[in-house]
């Protein structure tokens, strides 16, 4: 496969991966925050909205930057792009 054709399959790949982390992003951040007068009952003493907006979404932003940095580490060196460090 030539060069160029490996580069845009790459940024496909790449703004594929980043839209749908980004759909979760919002998902966390938003939906939470919209839905957080139901969400109502206590966990670990503080009500389940504030646990959730306070410390959930932000494990759950953790979690996608580092998805985010193996998968495209690993698509880097799939189409031959990668950094040797």
């Amino acid at each position: 496969m030539p060069l160029e054709q490996r580069h845009r399959l790459h940024w496909r790949s790449n703004l594929a991966l980043t839209a749908a982390l980004l759909l979760l992003w919002l998902g966390a951040g938003f939906g939470v925050a919209w839905f957080a007068r139901a969400l109502t009952f206590g966990f670990f003493g503080a009500p389940f909205s504030f646990w959730v907006a306070a410390q959930g979404a932000l494990i759950l932003f953790l979690l996608i930057v580092a998805f985010y940095a193996a998968f495209m580490n690993r698509l880097d060196r799939r189409h031959g792009v990668a950094e040797d460090h």
